[in-house]
């Protein structure tokens, strides 16, 4: 059974760092291109970051852009999003998800995720 489980959440002070991390578990996850997308309270999901299932294509939202890093460890089956620089705008409830196609990591490009990890950030 395919199933994704987010970690790596938790209460950090703006400037600081999180790195989350998402287990798959049932598939490789070099079989998919796979990402990140959160969704902070009352607002709609916001696609962060995208990786190739080669890794050698990467793709962030502006507003990540040179904060955010993605990686992943075909070894480990794990993938990463180093956060850097966090901001109070970067809470919300990040998940980690297979990719239906490799495009703009838009939410709709998802096609399943975990349950989430949970990143507050206090200004």
């Amino acid at each position: 059974q395919l199933q994704l489980a987010e970690s790596g959440g938790g209460l950090v002070q703006s400037g600081g760092s999180l790195r989350l991390s998402c287990a798959a578990s049932g598939y490789t996850l070099d079989a998919y291109d796979i990402g990140w997308f959160r969704q902070a309270p009352g607002k709609g999901r916001e696609g962060v970051s995208c990786i190739s299932r080669s890794g050698s294509s990467t793709h962030y939202a502006d507003s990540v852009k040179g904060r955010f890093t993605i990686s992943k460890d075909s070894a480990k089956n794990i993938m990463y999003l180093q956060m850097d620089s966090l901001k109070p705008d970067d809470t919300a409830t990040y998940y980690c998800g297979l990719l239906l196609f490799f495009g703009q990591c838009a939410p709709g490009d998802f096609g399943h995720w975990g349950q989430g990890t949970h990143v507050t950030v206090s200004s």
